[in-house]
């Protein structure tokens, strides 16, 4: 048996199973106070994983982690949403307070593992895949395993910058497509906005008076009652995704695109139409029709599976 464990911005989950299928004989959810700092998640961690290797047996866990990792060292490089990961060596605390070998690997890109083996990629060669939350994550699946680059990374599709006039390192395809981006740019235009004063006004009523409280999927219901500020907001969202995911395509030939996070749930007509379209008319015209754009099937566990698929192979 192996333990899965996912730690992200907001949540930490750790699943126990085989490493071979979408399934788990045990699994448990905390929620993480960012400001009790990594401290306070690695205490949540020491807890639970001890409790659950000792009850299943357990002989490896695998690390699913929200952010840079070094993998070939078992270290993390750092978290964006909570202190104290810079260059942690998390494998080696594993083994010392949970008393097990650990293996990790950043999370989008064991969200893509488990898509690709057991999920919306199943069958499929290769596989790239795009998660769509609070930030935006890729990850490269070629013939079943992740592809890491030299070590450092590879698939930071969030980071690439849209267009030549992008200078600025925060120019970034997260910045505009993610859940914040899209919540911020819905916040500036309710701040400046009396050109369209009734469409902010719907906006300004959604969030009961409060900007602060706006998130992509108040835009995505308001787009989907005819809002024409917040359609735009979705719009100039899934063109600069899509022209990110067209370069993708352009340059490794994916035979599917699965994306998943919280922000894909906005559902067929409102994000996976338009980011066909917008695809559609920046990626390479030979490439036209060879791929799939298609939603992650595995739901809220799926790094879990990937980082059990990550501690089975490593054995």
């Amino acid at each position: 048996m192996y333990l899965g464990i996912e730690i992200g911005g907001t949540k930490l989950q750790l699943g126990v199973g085989r490493g071979n299928a979408a399934s788990l004989v045990d699994l448990r959810r905390f929620h993480i106070e960012p400001a009790h700092g990594a401290a306070g998640i690695r205490e949540q961690i020491r807890a639970a994983a001890v409790e659950l290797v000792a009850r299943h047996g357990v002989t490896r866990v695998g690390y699913g982690f929200g952010g840079p990792v070094d993998a070939s060292r078992g270290r993390v490089v750092k978290s964006h949403h909570v202190e104290g990961w810079v260059d942690f060596p998390l494998a080696d605390w594993t083994r010392e307070h949970v008393g097990v070998p650990a293996v990790i690997g950043n999370d989008a890109d064991l969200a893509g593992l488990a898509e690709a083996r057991f999920g919306a990629g199943q069958g499929r060669n290769p596989v790239f895949y795009v998660t769509v939350g609070t930030g935006i994550g890729g990850g490269l699946i070629v013939n079943g395993d992740v592809y890491g680059g030299h070590g450092a990374g590879a698939a930071e599709i969030g980071h690439l910058r849209p267009g030549l006039h992008a200078e600025r390192p925060d120019q970034t395809i997260e910045s505009i497509a993610s859940g914040w981006g899209i919540a911020a740019a819905a916040k500036a235009r309710i701040e400046a906005g009396a050109a369209l004063e009734v469409y902010t006004a719907d906006l300004w009523r959604r969030c009961d008076g409060d900007p602060e409280r706006l998130s992509a999927k108040i835009v995505a219901e308001a787009a989907a009652d005819g809002n024409p500020l917040a359609l735009d907001v979705l719009s100039r969202a899934w063109l600069a995704l899509g022209w990110g995911i067209a370069q993708v395509i352009t340059l490794l030939s994916p035979t599917v695109v699965v994306i998943g996070g919280g922000v894909s749930l906005i559902g067929e007509e409102m994000l996976f139409q338009p980011l066909r379209a917008a695809v559609q008319r920046y990626v390479f015209p030979p490439f036209a029709g060879s791929y799939e754009i298609v939603p992650a099937q595995l739901g809220e566990e799926m790094v879990v599976y990937g980082a059990l698929a990550l501690a089975a192979g490593s054995d």
